[in-house]
């Protein structure tokens, strides 16, 4: 079962493209987050709304995006540099698929997450939730409509 809007957004530090650590209650207090969960680096879908947020970065200005798979930090390395992707993509590998777990979105039958968006107020909790399957692409205009209603 996904987290749903006013759950406490689990903690959780992952490894980025860049392998540096990332821990979610390091920018409480500081920003609010979006977390996109997504299935696998290099697939379509996954491309096509990773670079929409990289063209739409201006949207979701104050707001630290974190994407969130199941790959292997050299895998999101070779596809960051591949697409120009500016915002850290995190490494679940290991344990395999752990915050997708405890965020709800892990696709058991595949081994990697569904495309799950959750968006962290600067105190820790959930202000927007959904849940899409893995061949479902996100509207991200939602998106920007949950960020414009944070209070600033």
């Amino acid at each position: 079962m996904p987290l749903e809007v006013g759950d406490q957004a689990p903690d959780f530090t992952l490894k980025d493209q860049n392998n540096q650590d990332w821990t979610l209650s390091d920018l409480r207090g500081k920003c609010n987050v979006l977390v996109v969960f997504y299935p696998l680096a290099f697939s379509g879908i996954c491309t096509g709304e990773l670079d929409q947020l990289r063209e739409d970065a201006a949207d979701f200005a104050g707001v630290q995006v974190l994407g969130v798979s199941v790959d292997s930090v050299f895998t999101l390395k070779a596809w960051s540099d591949q697409r120009g992707y500016e915002f850290p993509l995190l490494s679940d590998f290991w344990p395999h698929g752990k915050v997708a777990q405890e965020y709800g979105v892990f696709f058991d039958k595949t081994g990697f997450a569904n495309r799950g968006t959750f968006l962290v107020d600067t105190e820790g909790v959930i202000r927007f939730a959904e849940l899409n399957g893995p061949g479902e692409a996100r509207d991200q205009t939602i998106w920007k409509q949950a960020v414009a209603c944070l209070p600033s």
